[in-house]
């Protein structure tokens, strides 16, 4: 019963990952339907319609025309209009009347008044102009609803793509299971050409796996066993198998959607300025609208003053400002997240548009983390030099013995074979190779063998702080190796792209002094931190702070943890499938310090798009509200309620064709 439940449970957390959204979703549909039924409606009330039969020089009359029209009427109202009716009752219990209370307020005056046309003389009704006008609010609301779950859910599309059966090794013998059956500790079989049903680790195989749409990775990854894998990766030509260590909802996939859903859902300072622009218009509209009538009204017109009022009501709906913030923040999250730049913090995100400068931590960050090959200086040939050193060092498990064969190995070298190997304990080894006595070691190896530096090549080379490691061959000194923790070639972009900026950069390490300088001098870094403790690189950023600086702290997320909260912006990078770092505002899947310029050049484009989007929903009411006020009548220029819901509607157009233009810089 226990396993029935534990079962019924996971595949709960399947389908909540294949129907993420679903309140969203019956809001559309919902929207959807009304719309279609409004619309069917809204033939016989425009067949039927005084207005639209003179208009169109045609009659068509049927018994109790009027009564009939109103119950037509009524429905519309009553069904369509229900969501914005809602929502006026909502915005005034919370004080904050908005474009809910304006669309409300507009169909109601429309309908009570037409209503009153039925049974008392005041007036011809305008039953086709409330209509059109629900059904083409209806069409907007829904189209709305439509886009911004359409962004929000890019993401989760690609939980869809799932594979729904995992081949699974029990006792020799390959069975089909259900995906959502899958146990931590299952062994799955992943052919050629199939996903990977779930995270886990290669135990037996090798094989290239696409994970492009789940980290941004455009390179297939090689896997071999003890290598990592994500569920729904694709794998290439070997076949794999994968010890399963994560289901359900602890899937790398399923966090990058909650996370993703969480920064979609929080509030922003923009997005709190087009609540307040909302609010203001409402204002607006309703003095505009109350003077409109006033004036209409006073010049001896009631119902040219009513349908003015309306308009102005209609057309100031501030509908495209309710898109203009989530459908960017949709579309922003969605991007960055296929590009492998996960945003927890959505606030820090767009401030990161403000950034001047970037504190870079370095080990890791800014190099690999591991010992290479920097510099060579041989006073023999240099292939015949790295032929003897790698050697003696390939009998070697020290990590400088690695470094020297890997990069022997790099330059197609083929290495010679050595006999009698023996380890000098802290100072190096020896060996004989092709009858040449040959001694690999550091300085203490020189002493011991009584040989004197003079070269200043060397003699610069070890100031550098750089690990030296000289060859002797049959008694002379033959060459120097000097090795560092590699500098990543995409640093050297990043802090050239953020230079170019105008951002400063800085360098924490924990490394000595000509460590630090060294690094720094390579790399063009503005100024460095050295030999920081883990628990001191806080305060470095604490100082940068109090001098001015808008700072973004960039690190692995553990050492760094304490720095990453401190600065305006915490980024941390090489993630991988770990996107449960709290301390940071934003995840670096990839291990490439080049997504830091990509992350602050999309915050500057997104705000952009915001700002855009506020100006294309806001601003034209400038020129929108004074036609609709009848201000150009002597002109015979007016708008009629629906031709202002059309205007309006074609803000929310401009706004959602605005924000799509942010899938150009989509990888």
């Amino acid at each position: 019963m226990k396993h029935e439940n534990h079962n019924m449970h996971k595949d709960m957390d399947m389908q909540g990952m294949k129907h993420e959204a679903p309140v969203h979703n019956m809001h559309m549909e919902s929207l959807k339907t009304k719309f279609f039924v409004c619309l069917t409606l809204t033939i016989p009330v425009l067949l039927f319609s005084q207005a639209i039969q003179t208009w169109l020089h045609y009659t068509l009359t049927l018994p109790y025309q009027t009564y009939v029209l109103l119950v037509l009427a009524t429905i519309i109202y009553a069904y369509g209009g229900w969501p914005f009716l809602k929502g006026l009752t909502q915005e005034l219990r919370a004080f904050q009347p908005g474009m809910m209370t304006l669309i409300g307020t507009a169909i109601s005056v429309a309908f009570f008044f037409s209503a009153a046309t039925v049974f008392f003389p005041v007036g011809n009704d305008f039953f086709w102009e409330l209509a059109t006008l629900i059904d083409v609010m209806l069409l907007g609301h829904w189209l709305e609803a439509r886009s911004v779950l359409g962004a929000s859910r890019a993401l989760e599309e690609l939980v869809k793509i799932m594979p729904a059966v995992a081949h699974v090794v029990m006792d020799g013998n390959i069975m089909d299971v259900p995906v959502s059956e899958l146990e931590v500790g299952s062994l799955v079989l992943v052919r050629p050409g199939e996903k990977v049903p779930s995270d886990g680790v290669v135990v037996e195989g090798e094989s290239f796996v696409n994970e492009a749409l789940l980290t941004g990775e455009s390179k297939p990854a090689h896997k071999k066993p003890k290598d990592r894998v994500i569920g729904g990766a694709v794998n290439a030509d070997g076949v794999l198998t994968v010890r399963i260590e994560r289901t359900g909802e602890e899937t790398y996939l399923s966090q990058v959607v909650k996370l993703v859903r969480q920064a979609q859902e929080t509030k922003s300072r923009t997005q709190d300025l087009a609540n307040r622009a909302a609010a203001l218009l409402f204002y607006v509209a309703v003095v505009v609208g109350a003077v409109t009538f006033a004036v209409w009204a006073l010049l001896g017109n009631v119902q040219f003053a009513l349908t003015r009022t309306v308009t102005v009501l209609v057309i100031a709906c501030p509908h495209a400002l309710g898109l203009a913030i989530p459908l960017v923040v949709a579309l922003a999250t969605s991007i960055t997240a296929k590009s492998g730049i996960l945003i927890r913090d959505r606030k820090a995100f767009e401030d990161a548009k403000d950034i001047n400068a970037v504190v870079f931590d370095k080990t890791g960050t800014l190099t690999h983390g591991q010992f290479g090959v920097s510099d060579i200086i041989s006073l023999i040939s240099e292939e015949e030099l790295l032929r003897l050193t790698a050697a003696v060092e390939q009998n070697s498990e020290h990590i400088i013995a690695k470094a020297i064969v890997e990069y022997a190995s790099t330059k197609n070298i083929s290495t010679a074979k050595s006999i009698d190997f023996q380890a000098i304990p802290g100072k190096g080894a020896k060996a004989k190779v092709n009858d040449k006595e040959v001694y690999v070691g550091g300085p203490s190896l020189l002493k011991e063998l009584n040989l004197q530096i003079t070269d200043t090549k060397v003699l610069e080379l070890q100031k550098t702080g750089k690990t030296v490691i000289f060859t002797v061959i049959n008694g002379e000194i033959a060459g120097v190796f000097a090795l560092s923790d590699k500098v990543r070639e995409e640093s050297r972009m990043a802090i050239q792209s953020l230079k170019a900026k105008g951002i400063r950069v800085y360098m924490l390490t924990g490394d000595a002094e000509e460590v630090a300088k060294s690094v720094a001098e390579e790399l063009g870094i503005d100024d460095y931190f050295a030999q920081v403790l883990p628990d001191q690189k806080e305060e470095k950023i604490k100082t940068l702070k109090e001098q001015g600086y808008r700072v973004a702290m960039v690190g692995d997320g553990i050492n760094d943890a304490p720095a990453l909260a401190t600065a305006d912006l915490g980024i941390a990078i090489g993630a991988g499938t770990d996107v449960a770092i709290e301390s940071a505002d934003v995840i670096l899947v990839k291990n490439d310090p080049e997504d830091v310029p990509k992350l602050i050049d999309f915050s500057k484009r997104t705000y952009s798009k915001m700002i855009q989007n506020l100006w294309w929903a806001a601003g034209y009411n400038v020129f929108a509200i004074p036609l609709a006020a009848g201000i150009f009548t002597g002109w015979g220029i007016v708008v009629d309620p629906a031709v202002g819901a059309i205007f309006m509607s074609l803000s929310t157009v401009l706004v959602a064709i605005n924000s799509q233009t942010l899938r150009r810089y989509e990888k």
